[in-house]
């Protein structure tokens, strides 16, 4: 698999991607929490240390749960039993203390990814309103079929797959751009606008400090 290893520690972080590599894993190293944030998508597994070069590794890791529920292993130099609870209750899979036995670590990385199975992506998506081709791009509310740009279609996406439920504003950026917190809120807010405009006949509730509905009324 591919796994992000978050550790400012260059030695630590080179004996980890050497002991995955050596274990058939290919690796992506960063030691920024940002940099966890930008490219989880990239990956199927994060160890995450708590002790990060901008943030403390606890907010990064309730920042990605927001948005994802890819398999997070915490890999820290903190044994004591606040933080192990505090990073478990935020959605950790699991806690090591440093230093970590290396054939403990990949069993236990094994462990947690097969907990996720990955979820298969329907190649159309309908609503009571609207429906939408996802290999082709192509989308038709009633009788019209409405050109979107690359933007404005994964919006519609986003929430079509979730209709009738709120999603969050950093679930859609970071579904769309990539990346939920660094994404342009101005950009994002025109976009919408736009999604609005050329589909008026379907209903998008904004959920006033938490995000969007795509009303799905039969």
């Amino acid at each position: 698999m591919h796994v992000l290893v978050a550790e400012d520690d260059g030695s630590v972080a080179a004996a980890l991607v050497s002991a995955l590599s050596r274990a058939g894993h290919t690796c992506t190293r960063v030691s920024r929490g940002s940099d966890v944030l930008l490219r989880h998508r990239e990956v199927q597994a994060v160890l995450l240390d708590l002790g990060l070069e901008d943030r403390d590794g606890l907010d990064v890791l309730r920042d990605l749960r927001e948005v994802s529920q890819l398999p997070v292993i915490v890999v820290t130099a903190r044994g004591d039993e606040r933080s192990t609870v505090r990073a478990l209750s935020l959605g950790a899979d699991d806690y090591l203390v440093k230093p970590v036995r290396l054939h403990e670590l990949l069993a236990r990385l094994i462990a947690v990814t097969r907990r996720y199975s990955p979820r298969e992506e329907p190649m159309r998506v309908e609503t009571s309103q609207v429906s939408i081709d996802v290999d082709a791009r192509r989308v038709r509310v009633a009788d019209r079929e409405v050109s979107l740009t690359p933007n404005e279609f994964g919006i519609l996406l986003s929430l079509a797959r979730r209709a009738g439920t709120v999603v969050s504003r950093r679930v859609i950026l970071d579904e769309v751009w990539g990346d939920a917190y660094a994404a342009s809120s101005r950009s994002f807010d025109v976009h919408m606008g736009q999604v609005r405009q050329k589909l008026p006949e379907i209903t998008i509730t904004t959920v006033r400090g938490f995000g969007y509905r795509l009303e799905d009324a039969a």
